[in-house]
């Protein structure tokens, strides 16, 4: 099942903040949470490092554990390396393109947007956040839509990153995104050892 609950909670218990607003929570209480949560020891074992590196991805693009493990399963099948082949297919998860562009504060509104149908590839409705966009598709917002508050937050680019993913083109005037080409690791930053997730699956 994904995680449903308070997710500054979350981002404690991952060791890192997991959405913009969790980073000044996380700077003030940066243990796990609950009363004794600073004063916890966690396990050091090889098997404890990878499964929380493990937990830390699946929660940062909001997936089940199901989900997670088709998406090793999927990258194995590559030539190229495992590890590096699932952050690529993550990203072009349509969810996490909408995040990437700009267009949500967080993965958890960008999957609701997706949801509630408020967004399009090529002209057509897609409301299906696991959907995987390929280079050339055109991703953009409903035209029904577009006066909604978020939207039009996203067109004045609040939440847009000072550097938007190199494998996007992203107008936020035109709610427009256009898939410009595969995602490569080094464009990618998140806050985990992809290596450690293959080791997890392979063990």
């Amino acid at each position: 099942m994904r995680y449903t609950g308070p997710k500054v909670r979350l981002s404690r218990r991952a060791g890192t903040p997991l959405t913009r607003k969790a980073v000044s929570y996380f700077e003030k209480r940066p243990y796990p949470p609950g009363e004794h949560g600073r004063r916890v020891r966690r396990s050091t074992s090889d098997y404890a490092v990878r499964q929380a590196e493990k937990q830390k991805l699946r929660w940062y693009y909001d997936l089940s554990e199901k989900q997670l493990a088709k998406v090793y399963e999927n990258a194995k099948k590559r030539s190229g390396r495992t590890g590096e082949e699932m952050i690529s297919d993550l990203e072009l998860r349509l969810v996490t393109v909408v995040l990437r562009a700009g267009f949500a504060a967080s993965i958890y509104a960008a999957r609701q947007f997706v949801n509630h149908g408020h967004i399009t590839v090529d002209g057509k409705k897609v409301d299906i956040p696991s959907y995987v966009v390929k280079p050339g598709q055109i991703i953009g917002v409903r035209e029904k839509s577009r006066t909604m508050v978020p939207f039009v937050e996203a067109a004045e680019g609040v939440h847009a990153d000072d550097k938007i993913a190199g494998f996007l083109a992203v107008s936020h005037k035109d709610l427009r995104i256009a898939v410009v080409d595969r995602p490569k690791r080094e464009q990618v930053p998140v806050p985990f050892d992809e290596q450690l997730v293959v080791e997890y699956y392979a063990r």
